[in-house]
């Protein structure tokens, strides 16, 4: 498992929270009890398989959601 940080533009609703966890949890390859999206910090945190998806492919679904990714980060979990 992998551990990624990806910070996004400033959030500006709260309603922006729960589109972004279940555009996350729906890939496959997430661990979806590890999905955060953190309001104040404009950053979600997740757990993912590497084998299974990749940074890209998570940062893709919540660009196509309306909320560009800034940068990522990616360790070992």
């Amino acid at each position: 498992m992998q551990k990624a940080v990806i910070n996004l533009e400033t959030l500006t609703c709260p309603s922006c929270i729960q589109k972004i966890k279940k555009a996350v949890k729906n890939i496959n390859g997430i661990d979806k009890d590890s999905v955060e999206v953190l309001f104040n910090s404009s950053k979600v945190k997740t757990n993912f398989d590497a084998d299974a998806v990749s940074i890209e492919e998570i940062e893709k679904a919540i660009e196509t959601m309306g909320y560009p990714v800034i940068r990522s980060r990616v360790r070992a979990a």
